[in-house]
């Protein structure tokens, strides 16, 4: 009797699976054949598919020289995460040149300005020097307002790119009479190289001159501020504006942060005053470059490379407020064109500690020691021993106590290290040196970037170079179209993911006419 009931059941379990595997065939026939007549009261047509949202206003944010160790410094510096770092889309972005893996400015910010790998030294130019047009150009011919910021000049090779179509980035004299030209609505930060041509001529005396940039400026409507109350009085009825700080320090930059006074205008300001001029309801596009994170790092100055890179990201705040009351309407991406320096976070004699805190010791950046304070003591050839307690007053450095005690007393290698560098200083071993001299020092003063060196090591950071890396940037994004910039992609793709969100066509386009 078992073993009947037991053929029984297992009979009634193989009709089942019988049934169900029939019930399958039925339904995948079914699903070949097509969709399945629905009664006729649901045949009514589907509402049409809501267009995707456009970013109306667009904040492209470029740190230059800002990479993933860079970002990484200043949160730890300021001890919190940074804007940026906390956008709902975070992207691993590539920066290699057509013809080089390690990129510069001028190439990188094509590249993320047009869509299109271009070479070493390009502006707004393909590899076979074809002008391609720039997102900042097609919102301009969309009718949107245009916005250019930066804390280094805005002829330089990052800003210049968003409006300029030439062969090398140091032809300044066409860049800023192709800058009066561009028709774009807002220029702020650093000044002009070479409006007159005047670098020009001493290059290359007999190239041609374009006649003076700032003249032909005041032509084509803009009006050219210089001072701070100016510039803070500045509203959208005074048109369209090129407002340059009053001090530049060097190569017609902004102060670094850390030598900044309250006559100066930072970069947040320069940001929140662009907001308050393009504001309008055809939109507007606006590029903000912290240039000077670059050259901080070029120099392997930490301290004002962390600082500078704060006030970008207070820059970028700037752009998060006014999202707030657009949220539906705004993008905001931002992104480093390439890394430099090599900053590594970490240093052998610190091992596994760091100690960021002591980067604060710095009062004045390299560029304002150099410049400002060594000078005297070069001049008259002064002992080593005078400098001490200005080193102390500018670094934090000490000469006298125990190193085991206390982290800003110099070890005896450490001061001997300084010590030697300002004999190289007295002896005029600041560029061209040999390759010693280089390895050392770079293109900068001897004992400038040696003392924030030791200060830098002393924190738990060291470098590997005073130009850039090809170590891949951090890309950034929030509002309209934010989760195209997850994942890992090229520069290029930054350009053609904004046009995307921007309902512009994405894809690279030869220039093929000029205001």
């Amino acid at each position: 009797m078992r073993n009947r009931a037991s053929l029984v059941v297992r009979a009634l379990v193989l009709g089942v699976l019988a049934l169900l595997a029939l019930t399958a065939c039925k339904q995948e026939e079914s699903a070949s054949a097509g969709p399945v007549a629905k009664p006729e009261a649901s045949l009514a047509p589907a509402p049409e598919a809501a267009s995707p949202a456009r970013a109306r206003y667009v904040f492209f944010f470029i740190g230059d020289g800002m990479g993933l160790p860079q970002r990484a410094a200043t949160a730890e510096y300021l001890n919190r995460r940074l804007v940026m770092d906390g956008f709902p889309a975070q992207g691993i972005t590539t920066t290699m040149a057509a013809d080089r893996f390690i990129t510069g400015s001028a190439a990188s910010a094509t590249a993320l300005c047009t869509g299109v790998k271009t070479n070493i030294g390009y502006i707004g130019m393909d590899p076979q020097l074809r002008p391609m047009k720039t997102i900042a150009e097609m919102a301009r011919d969309q009718g949107m307002k245009v916005g250019i910021v930066s804390s280094v000049s805005i002829d330089h090779a990052t800003p210049a790119a968003f409006y300029a179509h030439v062969k090398s980035r140091s032809m300044y004299h066409e860049i800023d009479h192709a800058l009066v030209e561009s028709g774009f609505d807002f220029f702020g930060g650093g000044g002009l190289k070479d409006p007159r041509g005047e670098r020009q001529r001493q290059k290359k005396p007999d190239a041609p001159v374009l006649g003076d940039a700032l003249a032909k400026a005041r032509d084509n409507g803009y009006r050219y501020v210089n001072d701070k109350a100016a510039f803070q009085a500045l509203t959208p009825e005074d048109g369209k504006v090129i407002a340059v700080n009053e001090w530049l320090q060097d190569g017609g930059a902004l102060p670094y942060v850390l030598d900044m006074t309250e006559n100066d205008i930072t970069l947040p300001e320069f940001t929140s005053k662009a907001v308050e001029m393009l504001d309008n309801e055809q939109g507007f596009f606006l590029m903000v470059e912290g240039g000077k994170i670059d050259w901080a790092c070029h120099a392997n100055d930490a301290t004002s490379a962390v600082t500078n890179n704060a006030s970008f990201d207070e820059a970028v705040q700037v752009a998060v407020d006014f999202a707030q009351a657009h949220p539906d309407e705004t993008l905001i991406v931002v992104t480093g064109d390439h890394e430099c320096g090599g900053l590594t976070l970490g240093f052998a004699g610190t091992k596994y500690e760091s100690y960021f805190d002591v980067l604060g010791a710095q009062t004045i950046s390299f560029q304002k020691f150099t410049d400002e304070i060594l000078p005297a003591f070069v001049e008259r050839s002064a002992p080593f021993a005078e400098l001490r307690p200005v080193i102390t007053e500018c670094f934090g450095l000490s000469f006298s106590g125990d190193p085991a005690a206390d982290r800003m007393v110099l070890a005896p290698h450490e001061a001997g290290m300084l010590e030697a560098a300002y004999a190289r200083s007295l002896a005029g071993e600041v560029e061209g040196g040999g390759a010693e001299e280089y390895l050392l020092y770079g293109e900068y003063d001897p004992l400038a970037v040696s003392l924030t060196h030791v200060l830098n090591r002393k924190a738990g950071l060291a470098w590997t170079s005073y130009k850039h890396t090809g170590v891949p940037v951090s890309t950034s994004a929030m509002g309209v179209g934010h989760e195209l910039f997850n994942g890992a992609y090229d520069n290029t793709d930054v350009a053609l993911k904004i046009m995307q969100a921007m309902g512009l066509e994405p894809q690279a386009r030869l220039l093929t006419a000029t205001r």
